[in-house]
């Protein structure tokens, strides 16, 4: 009986601790205001993010461009038979503001399954932030995308040499285009460092 009520209390705990994280992705994604800046609805999950040396991104916090310039590991609620796209993208370009070129792709793998991202399709490979001096604060926004099967994509390639494919691009609109389904995100904000200026030189924005 005891082990019973045991598993019991178990999973009520387990349905509470996750209940309290889905009401908190969503209320971070409407407080910075992600919702309706680039989004109708929230994410109902919060996607866990962690950098080189333990870095966890939480719920909106600054980090800056040189402690987030490696892609970083992420983890979310899968289903197994389901396929995932992941979105970074900052919708603070070239400032809050003043979003003339929002958004700013910054990362972007499609198909794949489960969690395990080595075994997804790279269109944009991944790139922290990169946002001028004058930028201030901004978002970078995760978003995690489910489809039930495998999709083609009609997509161009991107690199990380040139700004073509970067600028300008719409979350919602990716996502509409592939009927895919918003599971999970999560958000950091940053500010200009001088890992800026190397990014700036490699993508040819500045000599």
């Amino acid at each position: 009986m005891w082990h019973k009520i045991k598993r019991i209390l178990i999973i009520f705990l387990l349905v509470k601790r996750a209940s309290a994280e889905n009401s908190e992705a969503e209320q971070l994604f409407r407080d910075l205001e992600v919702v309706p800046d680039i989004l109708d609805e929230p994410p109902k999950e919060l996607l866990k993010i962690e950098y080189a040396g333990g870095l966890d991104v939480g719920r909106g916090e600054e980090f800056t461009p040189t402690q987030t310039k490696n892609e970083p590991q992420v983890d979310w609620t899968a289903e197994p038979d389901a396929f995932y796209t992941i979105i970074m993208t900052n919708p603070d370009i070239p400032t809050r503001q003043n979003p003339a070129t929002r958004e700013w792709l910054h990362w972007l793998v499609v198909n794949i399954p489960g969690t395990d991202l080595s075994r997804g399709y790279v269109i944009d490979p991944y790139v922290g932030p990169l946002n001028p001096k004058e930028s201030g604060l901004v978002r970078n926004v995760f978003l995690i995308y489910k489809r039930l099967g495998k999709q083609e994509f009609d997509e161009p390639i991107l690199n990380n040499t040139n700004v073509a494919g970067h600028e300008r691009f719409s979350s919602k609109d990716f996502a509409k285009k592939y009927d895919m389904k918003l599971v999970a995100g999560n958000i950091f904000q940053s500010r200009w460092d001088e890992y800026v200026t190397f990014l700036h030189k490699q993508f040819g924005i500045i000599k």
